[in-house]
């Protein structure tokens, strides 16, 4: 939970705050209606990522260590996901992106939360797919004793990476109209991309650990 030092019940709404507020909600519905619109489109391109990674580079990890040394490698498969997943949603991140940073409400701390999330998103579409095959065979070259440098600390960037909305307890007494159903409606597409995560991206992982020749 952000911690924003206010409490909905104290806080007196601004027409600022109430144009702030309309324009966050209806920029973040966007994003979620073309997220979930996309899904099919991102499970193909997940598909045939390792269809490509089976004919170029199969079980180019097999071998490797079961314990914390593998996690570099785990975690970059991971990421490359996490980049096709995010990627194909770019655009549209890009411009909830730049609809947040216009966006000011009188506690500014509600405005950097949101430019956070933004942010956050951006760089998870922005992060470049990692080049596994290359990365794995110089991790193997190693005796399976040191992942590459610049892969190794760009898995963590990445990882650390966890985008948090603004809580809707915090927008609601700047709501008016139609922001608080476009809002559930927007929690409720946002439901149905969590849900496709959890049924597909465990899976997907697995598979794409399985033709690298890698342990979780």
């Amino acid at each position: 939970m952000i911690a924003l030092g206010v409490t909905p019940a104290s806080v007196s709404a601004t027409p600022g705050d109430v144009a702030a507020t309309h324009a966050y909600i209806t920029a973040g519905y966007a994003l979620a209606r073309v997220s979930v619109a996309r899904l099919g489109q991102v499970q193909a391109k997940i598909e045939s990522y390792n269809r490509r990674l089976e004919q170029e580079c199969p079980r180019v990890g097999a071998g490797s260590p079961e314990d914390e040394a593998s996690q570099p490698a785990s975690n970059e498969a991971a990421n490359a996901l996490w980049s096709i997943g995010y990627g194909t949603d770019m655009t549209q991140i890009r411009a909830f992106l730049q609809t947040t940073r216009r966006l000011h409400w009188s506690n500014p701390a509600i405005g950097r939360a949101a430019v956070r999330f933004a942010s956050d998103l951006n760089e998870l579409a922005t992060s470049p797919l990692p080049d596994l095959c290359a990365d794995l065979a110089a991790w193997k070259q190693t005796g399976f004793q040191t992942f590459p440098a610049a892969s190794a600390a760009l898995v963590s960037r990445i990882q650390a990476i966890e985008p948090t909305a603004v809580p809707a307890a915090l927008l609601a007494p700047y709501e008016r109209g139609s922001d608080a159903a476009m809002l559930a409606r927007m929690t409720h597409l946002e439901g149905e991309i969590g849900e496709f995560e959890f049924v597909h991206g465990q899976n997907d992982w697995d598979q794409l650990l399985e033709t690298l020749g890698l342990n979780q």
